[in-house]
């Protein structure tokens, strides 16, 4: 089994498609039903396609979309794939054209200018502390679902600064 950052990398679109909040941001409610699934583009290592489920307050009359933590909205890229891509960018001193991610379909490689484009406001950026904890505590309770003993003290310190990075990507 794998373990650590290893183990998110591979299974953090598992059961997306099955996954439906009820309380209804709007009209504050616990009335969302599901309103089908559908396909996303969610390129990277392990993954082309996942499945993502729809939701929709019959109160309010909005439809939701409910996206795993690493599948941004409007994206064909994952977050693992884009992160990847910058750390090969920026912590290996890859050339753009050199830094792209490894995808599991090859005919799916960005251009070297959305490659670029992710890096955009990186060193101006600054996380902020709802987002780090937030995000980070939804990482948390993931792992801890898939195993029994405390993964959440072990996996903090590359947490932290894997969102540090992350941060900028998700505007």
């Amino acid at each position: 089994m794998l373990a650590g950052p290893e183990q998110l990398a591979v299974c953090w679109a598992d059961d997306c498609d099955k996954i439906i909040l009820r309380h209804c941001p709007v009209c504050k409610r616990d009335s969302i039903v599901g309103h089908g699934r559908r396909r996303k583009q969610a390129h990277d290592e392990h993954h082309d396609w996942i499945g993502i489920r729809r939701g929709r307050c019959p109160n309010c009359a909005t439809t939701f979309t409910f996206l795993p933590l690493f599948s941004l909205p409007y994206t064909h890229f994952s977050l693992w794939a884009r992160c990847q891509a910058l750390w090969r960018r920026f912590k290996e001193h890859c050339s753009w054209e050199k830094a792209l991610p490894e995808l599991k379909n090859a005919d799916r490689v960005p251009e070297v200018s959305t490659v670029r484009r992710w890096s955009r406001g990186l060193d101006s950026s600054q996380p902020a502390v709802s987002f780090l904890r937030q995000t980070r505590a939804c990482v948390a309770d993931w792992l801890e679902r898939g195993k029994p003993d405390d993964t959440k003290t072990e996996l903090l310190p590359w947490m932290v600064s894997a969102l540090e990075i992350l941060w900028p990507l998700r505007l």
